[in-house]
């Protein structure tokens, strides 16, 4: 087989009779070429199957046009929707985006770190694992002066842009609004307390506990990863011998469907036994029955806020290294048949 040679801008040049300066501004669209040379110069181009290096010119000119994006998991609802408004929002400027997933392993986010700085990317923004504690991996970017914005699972104490959900807010606000429907017994099932998510919700849930006087009890507190399997494990203890709780607090969606799945299996009924409130607004939670209590995040805004924390750095003439900000994105409780029983209509609170 032969090998296929790749057509460049010196080849369109001679095939139209042109010169390299003419076609290289004409695939550029520089206002100083005719309309008419463009289009014949696009249409030889397309004839000669001419791809334009990108990587070369990204090189000569110190940019790539490109931005990494590590996040823990694609499939999630919350990151895969930040995912596309990031996306989408980053082409209006001119970049394209490099996707990675760490699987929740910081091992693996470690390599992708090194492996995206050898790409050449001009920024990173990344949702950290359940179990980065430390991150000098990052270092490299930071004392480059390479943009690195951090988002929802963020690190406390680095200096770096950080976009972030208010998930004290929202554990503080679930909390009080199952005791304003009469709970008085409230599970929790959270995240790994490694994750500033899960540090922030638990501390809301607490604080909520305290000003309404209701004792805080570590037996109904459990920490896992967050998946269905664990936590019809913690149903299993939850539910293994009165007293029951008359309402638990899922820290996730998919913990919430779960305990609902739990619950039919077991002839609960769901409010009027139990309520159960969940946390992100996954499109799901509408339309189990009952639908699901849960907390919106604004995913949408969270990724606006970080392609423009991101531009704000490329843009910026001072060094990115060494500053520090944070933006807190804010939650709102969407209100359905889960935790109150009234209706199968989400309404906002």
């Amino acid at each position: 087989m032969s090998k296929r040679t790749e057509k460049t801008i010196v080849d369109i040049a001679a095939e139209l009779n042109l010169s390299v300066s003419t076609v290289s501004r004409a695939l550029n669209n520089n206002p100083n070429i005719s309309d008419r040379t463009k289009e014949k110069v696009r249409k030889m181009a397309g004839k000669l199957g001419y791809r334009p290096n990108t990587m070369a010119a990204g090189l000569r000119n110190s940019k790539s046009k490109t931005i990494g994006l590590i996040v823990p998991k694609i499939s999630m609802f919350f990151p895969a929707t930040i995912i596309t408004v990031v996306q989408n929002k980053l082409q209006e400027y001119g970049y394209h985006l490099i996707i990675c997933q760490s699987n929740d392993s910081y091992e693996q986010e470690v390599a992708l770190v090194n492996t995206l700085y050898a790409a050449r990317v001009d920024g990173l923004a990344v949702a950290t694992t359940l179990y980065t504690t430390t991150f000098d991996h990052f270092d490299v970017f930071r004392d480059n002066n390479i943009p690195l914005v951090f988002f929802d699972r963020v690190p406390k104490h680095y200096q770096a842009r950080v976009v972030k959900g208010d998930d004290y807010l929202g554990g503080y606000t679930v909390t009080e609004h199952m005791i304003a429907m009469g709970c008085k017994d409230i599970a929790h099932i959270s995240g790994p307390v490694t994750c500033n998510l899960y540090i922030d919700r638990m501390a809301g849930y607490k604080a909520a506990l305290k000003k309404h006087k209701l004792p805080f009890h570590k037996s109904r507190v459990f920490f896992q990863e967050l998946t269905r399997e664990n936590a019809l494990q913690s149903c299993e203890k939850i539910f293994a011998a009165p007293p029951y709780p008359d309402g638990i607090f899922a820290a996730n969606d998919t913990t919430a469907i779960a305990i609902m799945e739990y619950c039919r299996k077991i002839r609960l009924k769901v409010p009027e036994d139990l309520k159960i409130v969940g946390y992100s607004n996954d499109p799901r939670t509408e339309i189990i029955t009952p639908p699901i209590t849960s907390v919106n995040q604004f995913p949408e805004m969270m990724g606006e806020s970080v392609v423009a924390a991101l531009m704000t750095l490329i843009q910026s003439p001072a060094p990115a290294a060494g500053s520090y900000a944070e933006e807190i994105i804010p939650i709102q409780l969407i209100v359905r048949a889960s935790s109150v029983g009234k209706t199968t209509k989400g309404s906002k609170q």
